[in-house]
């Protein structure tokens, strides 16, 4: 049993949420690092024509802060191909930068969630003539609350309000509205084995006017395989409606902690005989 444990704590998924885009109240720990890298490919809803595919490349960089406080860097490095006649597009995308606070954590047997919340500033680093970029600077507020249903089940719930700007990356995402946009997540996790955790989600988001021409649908499947401490690999399969979706795509990525994986593996116990 005290080896289980001890696999258990050299082996379990790491704090982020890859693969999924509801995140949880976790942060990174004081003076970590974490790094992660995704890629994604979808087919576009039909009404995007001569738009017809997009990939995103999107890399993260969070520093953990006293506090409960997490400091996030991301960018994307998109490329959209586009019907035959329509020149393709490729380059930088927006970046975003934010801070995280996880403000209240679960205590064993209590009723009461782990809570957190984020604010992030999108910065239109990309090219708008290529649709690489919105053009706006984004203000998006994010609350984020985790129930454990049991030892290995828990539930994520996500309820974001976009004040400034609009939730587009790319072609992906509410882009025809200027502020005020509700978006909310709902994503249920389980460890099916220390290494392995596979779930679900559904996430969305629609404008004050609830003018479903322009929102986001979008439901998740998909999970994470720790390798080592400090390094797993994430999959997913996705699919929306409406046309601020993506019809259908797939991600792969992989995220890291450092020190977490340089340093080594906890040996086991010795015998005692």
């Amino acid at each position: 049993m005290l080896r289980f444990f001890l696999l258990l704590a050299v082996a379990s998924p790491l704090a982020a949420q890859l693969p999924f885009y509801t995140d949880d109240p976790a942060v990174t720990e004081r003076g970590k690092l974490h790094f992660e890298f995704f890629n994604e490919f979808d087919a576009l809803q039909h009404p995007q024509f001569p738009d017809l595919r997009q990939n995103t490349a999107n890399y993260k960089i969070n520093f953990g802060l006293p506090f409960n406080l997490e400091l996030d860097l991301d960018a994307p490095y998109l490329a959209i191909f586009r019907a035959l006649g329509t020149p393709d597009a490729a380059g930088l995308g927006d970046t975003d930068l934010g801070i995280k606070w996880n403000f209240h954590k679960e205590a064993p047997g209590s009723r009461a969630p782990a809570l957190g919340a984020s604010l992030y500033i999108e910065f239109p680093t990309g090219d708008t003539r290529k649709q690489l970029s919105s053009g706006l600077t984004d203000y998006w507020l994010n609350f984020m609350t985790q129930k454990s249903l049991s030892d290995k089940t828990r539930v994520n719930g996500n309820l974001g309000y976009l004040f400034a700007g609009n939730t587009s990356t790319g072609v992906i995402g509410i882009e025809t509205t200027r502020g005020h946009v509700v978006t909310g997540g709902l994503s249920i996790l389980h460890d099916f084995s220390p290494r392995l955790t596979l779930g679900g989600e559904i996430y969305g988001g629609i404008t004050s006017n609830a003018d479903l021409g322009k929102s986001q649908f979008q439901g998740l499947l998909g999970g994470t395989y720790t390798i080592r401490n400090g390094l797993a690999v994430s999959f997913a399969l996705l699919g929306g409606k409406y046309i601020a979706s993506p019809r259908i795509g797939g991600q792969i990525g992989f995220s890291v902690d450092f020190p977490d994986v340089v340093r080594p593996a906890a040996a086991p116990p010795a015998s005692i005989h």
